[in-house]
């Protein structure tokens, strides 16, 4: 709506202000008010009482404006001084930024008029910064929103892919209304339909004898049980036998099962009766057995393993590096696990158990790797060393017999210190060979096996010739 200035002007309405009134009139009016020449010279400045962020602009007056603007905005300036002096600038609008002090910078939406005999010219202006900091704000939060939907554009990519190349079936049903949110082909194929028929319908009804809200919440329970986590049914469509396999998350507030479907033909039969005869051996077996991950950390140990240790009180070893309880440590640990991992089990390894007060028994380790599995794990046996050398002692009565008549041969044919000199190599180097195969060549950890140190293993390395030019040091 445009306001009529000639009925003003005709009835006289509009009073004469007195100039001492005019510079405060001027300065309620608007945000900021600068006269100025023709040719761009500021006489005068006047700042809203309001404004107080503005300070004091006394130091613009008596200065050409073009001194505190930036550069963009002296080309509207100067377009608005040519139609000002051609009489065209009343009414004219113009948007200026400013800066003062080279660092403070404020918009200013302006009117031009021109005042008085002399072609002065009065600029009436708004402070734009609240609106320019709305418009700011206005184009970060676009910014973040596009981000946002780039983001969750690449994530439902990634889940399509996955879905659609995934050989395993799975269903995301809905854990409110039990009906099936998503599915991939496999799944489908499955249950015996085409995946935009299957979508939005109940999961328990496809499968026969289920009632789909008694359905989901068996899923439900069997998402949270430790142990039984799994359940059988038929499909309807096709006679098939399923077994289902839940798991529970929970995506934007609401509940959700990803259910894996296998057929029943390719899960493993499972012997109840091996699974209790081989809890029952774990649980009551005479010989210590311990389970752990990769890395030797402990996942469990029967009780045969804490009274072997013979803790000083009954404590929980779950959690524990196995190595804790081994007398040479990390060497002895890494040494059992290399072995294992390589070949897969590790028949006999002698070391010593310690426990938290210094005592310590003799034992004999076996290892071996399951790697069936997603986390693989390692099992260790472990005999006591004292109870295996007496049931061994005829065996080793046995052999120290022939050892003695062998040695006993060498009477004659030579003198005594040559003979158990020679014996006395023979099974030094054996035990450094031993040693340096376990260690797979980790000559420092050799050297801490045997009880020696590193310079006197390079010693005997150099007397039997078995230093080696590639050899890792």
């Amino acid at each position: 709506m445009k306001s009529d200035t000639s009925s003003i002007r005709r009835n006289r309405s509009l009073p004469i202000i007195e100039p001492e009134l005019l510079g405060r009139v001027l300065a309620s009016a608007a945000d900021l008010s600068i006269v100025m020449t023709p040719d761009g010279t500021t006489t005068a400045v006047l700042v809203n009482p309001n404004a107080e962020s503005m300070g004091n602009l006394g130091h613009w007056e008596g200065r050409p404006l073009r001194d505190f603007l930036t550069e963009e905005s002296i080309p509207k300036l100067e377009r608005v001084l040519r139609k000002a002096a051609i009489g065209e600038g009343d009414g004219l609008s113009v948007e200026l930024n400013h800066r003062d002090n080279a660092v403070w910078q404020f918009p200013i939406r302006y009117t031009i008029h021109r005042v008085g005999t002399e072609g002065a010219i009065l600029l009436l202006g708004r402070d734009l910064r609240q609106v320019a900091e709305s418009q700011q704000r206005l184009v970060q939060a676009q910014m973040a929103l596009e981000r946002g939907y780039e983001e969750r554009r690449e994530y439902d990519a990634r889940y399509r892919m996955l879905m659609a190349h995934t050989r395993d079936a799975f269903v995301l049903v809905s854990a409110h209304d039990g009906k099936i949110r998503d599915l991939n082909g496999p799944a489908a194929s499955l249950l015996g339909a085409r995946r935009e028929e299957l979508q939005g319908n109940g999961l328990g009804q496809e499968f026969r004898d289920r009632r789909n809200s008694e359905f989901v919440e068996n899923l439900m329970r069997l998402a949270v049980s430790e142990n039984d986590n799994e359940t059988t049914v038929q499909t309807r469509r096709g006679r098939k036998s399923l077994t289902i396999t839940p798991k529970l998350f929970r995506a934007a507030g609401e509940r959700v099962l990803i259910c894996r479907l296998d057929p029943e033909e390719s899960v493993p039969v499972r012997d109840e009766r091996m699974l209790q005869n081989l809890d029952a051996l774990f649980r009551n077996g005479s010989e210590a057995m311990v389970f752990t991950d990769a890395g030797g950390i402990i996942e469990a140990a029967n009780e045969a393993f804490i009274e072997l240790v013979d803790f000083a009180q009954r404590a929980d070893p779950r959690g524990r590096s196995l190595a804790d309880y081994l007398a040479r440590g990390q060497i002895d640990m890494n040494v059992l696990l290399d072995n294992a991992a390589r070949s897969g089990r590790m028949h006999v390894y002698s070391t010593k158990l310690t426990n938290d007060v210094g005592s310590w028994t003799a034992v004999e380790i076996s290892v071996s790797y399951l790697n069936n599995r997603a986390r693989p794990a390692v099992a260790f046996l472990i005999r006591d060393a004292n109870r295996a050398e007496a049931v061994r002692a005829p065996l080793v009565d046995q052999a120290d017999t022939r050892s003695s008549g062998s040695v006993a041969e060498l009477v004659g044919s030579a003198k005594l210190k040559d003979i158990v000199a020679e014996s006395t190599d023979v099974i030094e180097k054996l035990c450094i060979e031993t040693a340096l195969e376990l260690t797979r060549n980790n000559r420092a950890a050799a050297a801490e096996m045997l009880g020696l140190s590193r310079q006197s293993l390079y010693v005997k390395l150099r007397k039997f010739d078995l230093l080696s030019t590639d050899s890792e040091d």
